[in-house]
This record gives C-alpha cells, sequence and structure tokens, in this order.
C-alpha cells in the first residue's frame, strides 16, 4: 500500500504557507478544507495553500510537495483516526462514527492515486475556483538517482 508524505525541499514552505507542514508527515489533497470558499477568501497565505498545498494529516499543515512511499496497514488506520478526530475537533463533524467513513474515503482517494507511482515520486496539487466548486488537477516527477551536482557543499577547507 502507498500513501504520501510531506516533504521540504527548502524554505518556501516557511514563508507561503500561515501553517507549514514538517518533512515526513501523512498527507492528502486536503480540498475538503476549501469547499465553502470564494473569490473573497483567496488572500496572503490562505491563497496559496488553496493554489498548491497538500494537507498534512498530523499538523493540518500545508505542503508544496509529497513523496509517494509504502504505508502499513496500522499507519493506515492510525492517519484515518487521526483525519476523523481532526473533523469532529476542527471541521464540524458531530462525532468520530460520522467522520470515520469520511475520513477514510479523502485517505482512499489519496492512498489509490499513490498506487500509480513509483516510490519517492514527487506530486504537486494545483486548485482552481470555478462555477461548480473546487477543481484539482495533480502533476508527478519521477524519481532519479541524485547526481553529485545535486548536493550543495558548505564549510570551509580551513
Amino acid at each position: 500500500m502507498k500513501l504520501a508524505r510531506t516533504l521540504q525541499l527548502d524554505i518556501s514552505d516557511e514563508n507561503v504557507f500561515e501553517k507549514p507542514a514538517p518533512s515526513g508527515e501523512w498527507a492528502i489533497s486536503g480540498g475538503f478544507e476549501f469547499s465553502n470558499w470564494n473569490e473573497a477568501d483567496l488572500k496572503g497565505k490562505a491563497r496559496q495553500a488553496f493554489t498548491n498545498g497538500w494537507y498534512s494529516i498530523e499538523s493540518g499543515g500545508r505542503a508544496s510537495f509529497v513523496g509517494v512511499c509504502n504505508i502499513t496497514e496500522p499507519e493506515l488506520e492510525q492517519v484515518r483516526r487521526t483525519l476523523a478526530q481532526t473533523f469532529v475537533d476542527h471541521y464540524g463533524a458531530p462525532n468520530i462514527d460520522a467522520a470515520y467513513p469520511v475520513a477514510c474515503e479523502e485517505i482512499d482517494q489519496m492512498r489509490n492515486m499513490c498506487e500509480d507511482f513509483e516510490d519517492n515520486t514527487l506530486l504537486m496539487v494545483s486548485r482552481t475556483l470555478t462555477e461548480l466548486g473546487v477543481e484539482e488537477t495533480y502533476r508527478s516527477r519521477a524519481p532519479q538517482d541524485a547526481s553529485l551536482e545535486a548536493f550543495a557543499v558548505h564549510g570551509s577547507v580551513d
């Protein structure tokens, strides 16, 4: 089974999102957060989260990139329960029993998408607001072997 984890490739997420997600947290699209938004809501850092932020299940933060990786059944069950609790605590679900199937659906959508990709594939999301609601599109970048030129070396010979 596969899901995606948040990645911070540089410090830009720290500057563009109100609540940046740390690297390594399980992630889903998180478009549900914007279901009742309109153009007036799309300002500043909220616009950036809407436009291209993945949702971190653990922290509720946003990340520009996620990477596809394997998830175990116990880990999957934990993220389902965590997201269901978030729906109760922050999004108005009446209780865990009502929130759990919705959390499973959100996670399964992401899991199904991730199954089509190799481990370590980078995924990006783009959202637009249309008359019919939020439209999401996804892009991917296949994993590549890193060459020595890909690494920055800092320090001094002294």
